[in-house]
């Protein structure tokens, strides 16, 4: 079956990210007493955000009882207001080389671009309407984590895409993302080609252990692999 539907990660994958994500929850987590490094944040930061807060509380707080929801829940409050500000205001909001060009080639090849995202939809949003993706055409869906039972690696955010747009066999689907959990997403989400990019957090080394069918260093080499 041909590909109907591409779905791509955001930061990292399709948005510049000099470990803007990991630096602001590393912000967030220390207001609250949690002194974590970026490197530590790092590997996990493509999970939903309030997922991976909770899982670095755990490695951290040796009270299991002081980890609660509404803890979990300020933090990632914080966490969410530096995210908004930083998207609306920093100048280095900027797409990876030849991503819009890869979203303009797949629209001339009827191929629905989506995007997904362990960021709730209010950032999500933020950086769409920041490139002016919408406005130009580029992107048909953008999914946040918090639009669904339960974000990445859980494949809902596919799904919902997919009944969106009509897409009956998970057959027709490539899912691009630059961390081990877009993999993971991918593979529970059955695509028919799942894609790891080099532009983000992961080496190519590091991406291999999660079994895409391919890595690629440069965004546009998606063309190739769906038209191949």
């Amino acid at each position: 079956m041909p590909v109907r539907l591409a779905v791509f990660d955001i930061a990292g994958t399709t948005v510049k990210d000099n470990h803007d994500v990991s630096k602001a929850l590393s912000s967030a987590l220390s207001l609250y007493g949690y002194h974590v490094p970026v490197a530590e944040i790092d590997p996990i930061m493509g999970y939903e955000k309030t997922l991976a807060i909770r899982q670095l509380l755990q490695n951290h707080e040796p009270t299991a009882d002081k980890i609660t929801d509404r803890l979990v829940k300020d933090i990632h409050k914080e966490f969410v207001q530096q995210m908004i500000l930083h998207y609306r205001t920093s100048p280095g909001i900027v797409p990876l080389p030849n991503v819009e060009e890869t979203f303009t080639a797949l629209k001339e090849q009827g191929v629905q671009v989506g995007l997904d995202t362990g960021f709730s939809k209010d950032i999500a949003d933020i950086i769409v309407s920041r490139l002016q993706w919408r406005e130009k055409g580029l992107i048909d869906y953008v999914v946040g984590s918090d639009e669904v039972e339960q974000g990445r690696p859980y494949p809902y955010m596919i799904e919902k895409m997919m009944i969106e747009g009509g897409i009956g066999s998970a057959d027709e689907v490539v899912k691009i993302g630059d961390t081990a959990v877009d993999m993971q997403e991918g593979h529970n989400a059955n695509c028919k080609y799942i894609i790891g990019v080099t532009t983000g957090i992961y080496t190519r080394h590091e991406l291999e252990t999660y079994n895409p069918t391919h890595i690629i260093d440069d965004i546009s080499d998606v063309l190739t692999i769906i038209n191949q």
